[in-house]
């Protein structure tokens, strides 16, 4: 029976690419790169574990058995190497950490070592699946194997988006599932895989993922809808004093924000992907972050503003500009960016935690410099005067007035 290699046992495997396929009768062989706590909790329980799936004070549990087998690739490379190169695996998929799809890196040199293994014994064609968060991830993964000789022709490497919140298993988790292995998931699950499987893959649409020939669309609808309306609650929630983004999303100016951005700035800068309806995304989208089973907290969104905010919120700006229009909620986020990680205090005067690597620069220049630093506003954005007079007014407002009052009167305005 053809079956998937998984690389990166962690939860989100486990409560979304696990499930999708158990819901299409295939069967998976899951390699830890690292840890081999996984692999042992899993082998203890014949790899049988519970997601359980929480909606507020709901939760609902599902034993999900479609890893039938797990590998150690530290200690067993060899059998990982052979399950590689065997004709009966089809498709690779990989949830690693981005460092991973950096050159010379270990996860690639071992699926390396095993797509050569497969070229030699002529195994057949093979899709290698990015199902990580990482921009243009097939492209991406296509680009580290360019470096390796002998791999074959027959393999592709089709790009991905996929979304689900896996929160941290608590101890309630455990002893309520009687399950160690027990992972915690929100209900929404999304999957879109661009339709380029040279051999037999699972029937993942029976689970509900989406085959497109172009996953860009809904890539950049996932980056502007979900994480620069997740970044915006983050750095508002924060300043107001709210901890959690459900509480944040539940203030009712904070609430209003979400909606004009999206509404205003957000969806007339996209181009609606296929089988996609924007309207309805969004709404899924904010349903989403009004779940306080997940425990997003603020602050744990805000981190890394400066790597982020280029990606989730200043392509919004720029094609807002571009269209002659005046991106007005976008602006204000990034202003509530610049105050986070400049001011290092909430309205009330209490710290906030701030974790930035331009944290440091960013302090140390006056707010029109801050907003010319290249590595966040690009040689472009800085002679922008209708997107820096407007960060600009922003900032003084935040300063003077707490961002609670500025968001309120400029909302209801």
């Amino acid at each position: 029976m053809p079956r998937v290699v998984h690389v990166g046992l962690g939860a989100f495997h486990r409560a979304h690419q696990a499930v999708y396929t158990e819901d299409a009768g295939w069967e998976v062989c899951a390699v830890a790169p690292r840890s081999a706590e996984v692999v042992r909790a899993l082998r203890e329980r014949g790899h049988r574990y519970t997601l359980l799936v929480r909606d507020g004070e709901r939760a609902t549990a599902r034993t999900i058995s479609s890893i039938r087998a797990t590998l150690h690739a530290p200690t067993e490379r060899d059998r990982v190497v052979a399950v590689l190169a065997d004709p009966e695996t089809t498709v690779v998929t990989l949830t690693v950490t981005e460092k991973a799809y950096r050159p010379g890196g270990a996860v690639v040199a071992l699926l390396a070592e095993g797509l050569a293994a497969r070229a030699r014994k002529d195994a057949g064609p093979l899709a290698v699946v990015s199902c990580d968060n990482v921009p243009g991830n097939g492209r991406r993964l296509r680009e580290l194997f360019q470096e390796y000789a002998g791999i074959g022709a027959e393999v592709t490497f089709p790009g991905t988006v996929v979304d689900r919140i896996v929160p941290a298993a608590t101890r309630e988790d455990r002893e309520l599932t009687g399950d160690p292995a027990v992972v915690v998931a929100e209900p929404y699950t999304h999957w879109v895989l661009e339709d380029g499987f040279p051999a037999a893959r699972p029937e993942w649409e029976r689970g509900g993922a989406l085959f497109t020939a172009d996953v860009t669309p809904h890539e950049q609808a996932k980056i502007r809808i979900l994480n620069g309306t997740h970044s915006t609650l983050a750095y508002t929630g924060a300043l107001i004093g709210h901890e959690h983004i459900a509480t944040a999303l539940a203030d009712p100016a904070l609430e209003a924000l979400a909606h004009r951005l999206t509404a205003e700035d957000v969806l007339p800068s996209l181009t609606p992907p296929d089988g996609l309806d924007l309207a309805v995304y969004t709404a899924a989208i904010l349903a989403r972050m009004r779940n306080t089973a997940l425990r997003h907290r603020c602050a744990q969104v805000a981190i890394d503003g400066s790597l982020k905010v280029p990606i989730r919120l200043l392509g919004t700006v720029r094609d807002r500009l571009a269209a002659g229009a005046h991106p007005r909620w976008a602006c204000l986020a990034v202003a509530a960016w610049l105050r986070h990680v400049r001011g290092g205090v909430d309205d009330r005067g209490r710290p906030l935690e701030v974790s930035d690597p331009l944290a440091d620069r960013l302090r140390s220049l006056p707010p029109e410099e801050a907003l010319r630093v290249p590595e966040v506003f690009g040689a472009d954005l800085p002679d922008e005067p209708a997107f820096t007079g407007q960060v600009l007014a922003d900032l003084r407002d935040l300063a003077r007035h707490g961002a609670a009052a500025v968001i309120r009167r400029e909302t209801t305005t």
